[in-house]
This record gives C-alpha cells, structure tokens and sequence, in this order.
C-alpha cells in the first residue's frame, strides 16, 4: 500500500495539505534550497520533515540555532523539523524523499540510502544538473541507483524559485514533473501553500533539460553583465538561450511547449536577471576578469552551471544539435578563451533564419 493511501490529510487553509500522520519528508541535504524547503512544509504545510545535513557540525549548528546560518539565516525552522547527518534516520518511515544535494552528489546519496528503499516510497529530485560521468539527468541518475521503486514515481519540482523568496514566502509557482500522475499531483498537493504555487507535467525530460541548461545560460549571462555589454545583448542571450535549450530538449524527445513554460522560460528569465543567482553571479566575476579558481572561491555554494556546462556540451555534440552559446561559455571554463574574444566570435558567425517553426534550424 502506497503510504499516502494510508495517512489523512486535512486542508490547511492555504491550497495545501496538513498531515495528521506521522509519516515524514526527508529532505536530504541542507543548503539553502533544501532549508527552504523544509521550513515552508513544515511552517506553512504543517508537515513533519527530517532535513539531512552532510556534516555533523552543520546539522548541530541548524539544531542549535533552528535556523541554517550558512545558507539561509533568514529562516527559522519549526520544531516539527528534525536536523540529523545520518542518512539512514534521514529517510527511515519517510513516504517522500527530496533529493537537494548538488547535482553531481545525487548519484552518491541515493546509493548510500539505496538499502533503505522500501519500494513504496515517491522521489522528487530538485537539484538541477547533468551527470558528467554518463551524461544522466538526476531521475536517470536515482533510477539507476534506486532500480526497486517504480520509476514513474521519481521526478522532479523545477521552476523560477530561489531559496531566499520561498523562504521569505514571497509568491512562487513550480513544476512537478513525473512520469506518474498521481505521483505528481501527490507531490502538488504535499508543496501547495498560499505562497507557493505547483502545477503538474508529464513531460519529465523536457522539465529537465530546461531546469538544467539555463544554468548554463544564467553564465553566459552574468559574463555578459561583468564585461557591460548591455541590456540589448542580455534580451538577446536569453531568446537565443531559449532556442538552444529547445533545440536540445526536442532532440532528447521532450514536448516543445514545456520550454514555454514555469521549468523553461520562467526559469530561465530569473536566473539570468536575479541578485540571487549564483550562476548569474559567478559568471559576472568571470566577466570582470577573475579565474574560474577565484570566482569557486568566492562561492559560498555550488554553481551548478559549471560542470553542468561540460555535461551540456558533450550531449549536444553526441545528438548533433548546435549549441554556440554553450560551446562559448565552454570555451570560456574550460579552455582559457577570454570572454570578450568569446562573445566578439557568437557576434560573427553566420546570418540565419530565426526560425521558431522548425527548431532544429533555429
């Protein structure tokens, strides 16, 4: 019997649910985006969460404190949120898992609580990546790696939704996206609060590729505001970024329409333009002039972009789609191109067609 079948849910009032089980969310890892997370299932959905820290000390300074310094100090966590590092009471009796680790640690954790799965479990990844190693989105990844739970219940909640607003419980809208559809509206109705909004999609992988390479776009285009190229050239960078993701997306067989969508446009739009964007901002100091080691350095947290990038790039070369935007920033990474030199070459290649009709032509 799925767990949820078995748990009453009350409606709090807020297009939510409230849990009157005992049955918890684990959300596995403690970075800004996983703290998030738990604090508004549990001060606004009224749920019970066990958030996972990697580290001991860090889980005992969130203990402590009930709210996570580091990451989100703006945050204070209810005392239905239990803080641990081990992985194993992690997810013990937990009906939902939330993988929130960076995305090329997914395929490390899900092995390490792989023993604990009891097959009635539903998984939702929200880290946002390409696996470097197999060129995995992170479902493919936990399918891998979890081969004992049906893979229409893993998926993901992608969407324009930075950490410091959700947790500030400014208005957001996701996406959750399973092959599933009773998992995907389950997962709807657990994160549904007055201040965040889900929506539902079946496309999984199109959710995914657009959740993915806009980092890769958020990159290009801090670099663009580092060297002061302008809003026309930014405005620019975003619609050709959108066509390259589409372009990917619709090789690996994803619907067209999601990248007009909250994983696709909408995502991308804020992660190119917000204060809050790590890859936004690690791009601008590359575009300012410092080195990929000094702009790693002056993170706080992971940039997904970056190995996302070499991931991206490789994809695209195996499926023959044309991706200049990504081989430039590419370029600009991992092969010691100068930024500027970079975007003087995406200025001159040859003149097209833009063609939104046939987007492998565009």
């Amino acid at each position: 019997m799925d767990p949820m079948d078995a748990q009453p849910h009350a409606t709090n009032g807020r297009g939510g649910s409230e849990s009157s089980g005992s049955s918890p969310i684990a959300i596995l890892g403690a970075g800004s985006w996983g703290t998030a997370l738990a604090y508004s299932l549990s001060a606004h959905g009224g749920h019970p969460v066990t958030l996972w820290a990697r580290r001991t000390d860090h889980a005992e300074a969130i203990r402590a404190a009930r709210r996570n310094e580091r990451y989100l100090p703006e945050a204070v966590l209810p005392e239905t949120v239990r803080v641990t590092a081990d992985l194993g009471e992690a997810v013990r009796g937990a009906w939902l898992w939330v993988f929130a680790v960076p995305s090329q640690s997914v395929r490390e954790v899900g092995e390490a609580v792989a023993d604990a799965l009891t097959g009635t479990e539903t998984v939702v990844s929200v880290a946002k990546g390409i696996e470097n190693e197999t060129l995995y989105t992170t479902t493919a990844v936990l399918r891998d790696v979890l081969p004992g739970l049906d893979p229409g219940r893993i998926g993901v909640l992608y969407g324009p939704s930075h950490a410091e607003e959700v947790a500030a419980g400014q208005p957001t809208s996701v996406v959750a996206a399973f092959p599933d559809r009773e998992a995907a509206e389950r997962v709807q109705e657990t994160f549904m609060t007055g201040t965040l909004r889900v929506y539902v999609n079946a496309d999984l992988i199109g959710v995914e590729i657009a959740g993915s390479v806009k980092n890769v776009m958020a990159l290009a285009a801090g670099i663009g505001d580092g060297l002061g190229v302008g809003d026309n050239a930014k405005a620019a960078l975003v619609t050709r970024g959108l066509a390259e993701i589409k372009r990917l997306g619709r090789a690996l067989g994803a619907d067209p329409l999601t990248f007009s969508g909250l994983a696709g446009l909408g995502d991308l739009v804020v992660t190119c333009f917000s204060r809050h964007s790590r890859n936004r901002r690690f791009g601008e100091m590359i575009g300012q002039g410092r080195s990929v080691a000094e702009a790693e350095a002056a993170m706080t947290m992971v940039v997904e972009g970056v190995r996302t990038t070499a991931s991206v790039r490789e994809l695209a070369r195996r499926h023959g789609v044309e991706m200049p935007i990504t081989e430039a920033i590419h370029a600009i990474l991992f092969e010691g191109k100068a930024p500027r030199e970079a975007v003087s070459e995406l200025m001159a290649r040859d003149p097209k067609a833009e063609d939104w009709h046939h987007t492998a032509r565009a």
